[in-house]
């Protein structure tokens, strides 16, 4: 089963995205903020990661910019979910190398629908 790491700092929104990706067969781990999200994807290497992007301390932008620059981490998928709606935090996001940029509120079915073929093509590389 795939691992999905969760960065989420609101833990109503981290318990619903956990519940989801479980429900779709998902291993899951998470953390309630950007450092912690950070040291479990060093050692953890998940097959994917879910952050949000406005956290206390290190915020999402600080974890991808950490994660690419790390050749360990530099290829973990990496999908920004967040309430940031702005162009340009969308371009941000993926000058920064996210490979998605979703906007909350998202439905499980159009989260996984992001999910699935970028841990398979993850995968396929490996």
């Amino acid at each position: 089963m795939k691992k999905i790491l969760v960065i989420e700092d609101d833990s109503l929104m981290r318990h619903n995205l956990i519940t989801a990706l479980r429900n779709a067969q998902f291993v899951i781990a998470s953390a309630a903020d950007g450092l912690h999200g950070l040291e479990m994807a060093r050692n953890a290497t998940p097959d994917l990661i879910l952050c949000d992007i406005s956290m206390p301390g290190l915020d999402g932008y600080a974890v991808l910019r950490e994660l690419r620059a790390d050749p360990k981490t530099r290829a973990i998928p990496f999908i920004f979910l967040t309430g940031k709606t702005d162009g340009a935090d969308f371009r941000a996001g993926m000058n920064l190398g996210a490979d998605d940029y979703l906007t909350k509120p998202v439905t499980t079915q159009d989260l996984l629908a992001a999910i699935q073929p970028i841990i398979n093509a993850f995968n396929d590389n490996q």
